[in-house]
């Protein structure tokens, strides 16, 4: 093992007649940042909602992350088909990281169904790898020199102006 992490936003939503989930009543959320070393790069861990919040995977990329892993199992009806490539396309851009998003193969005989749809995608938001909702492996080339060529043509994190966001959010 070489990493755990404890997922940190809990998904408590209620959409009248289609999904009603509240994990708070059965889960305990975690309060830190997980991050691991490989040889290639510095890896950041979250966990299916967390992907929502664009903060975290703010903090994952200025603590110097190059990929963000987000496990997940968006509904096949509600979140997965307008959400969840949405989500890693728009993290993986903001961060100028590769974000790779596994999840569960849809097994529609289970009362929540899974949409699936395990996927990478690059540091301007390109899908590079995917697949459907059935069980399978999905395989992709992650070059971190085109990290830094893309934090190179476009220095966002360097261009941040936390001066301003943090006197804007007191």
């Amino acid at each position: 093992m070489v990493a755990k992490h404890r997922k940190m936003h809990l998904f408590d939503v209620n959409i009248p007649g289609e999904l009603v989930m509240e994990e708070s009543s059965c889960v305990t959320p975690g309060n830190t940042l997980t991050t691991f070393d490989l040889p290639q790069c510095k890896i950041g861990l979250g966990v299916c909602y967390d992907m929502r919040f664009p903060e975290m995977a703010r903090l994952y990329a200025k603590s110097g992350c190059k990929v963000l892993l987000y496990p997940g199992a968006f509904s096949e009806i509600v979140t997965g088909p307008t959400q969840w490539e949405l989500l890693q396309r728009s993290r993986a851009l903001d961060n100028q990281v590769y974000v790779a998003a596994s999840a569960p193969a849809r097994n529609t005989n289970h009362s929540y169904v899974t949409w699936g749809h395990s996927s990478i995608v690059n540091p301007l938001g390109k899908v590079i790898a995917t697949c459907e909702e059935k069980e399978t492996i999905v395989y992709g080339d992650l070059d971190m020199e085109y990290v830094n060529k893309v934090r190179q043509m476009f220095p966002l994190l360097k261009q941040l102006r936390d001066d301003v966001y943090e006197v804007m959010a007191k």
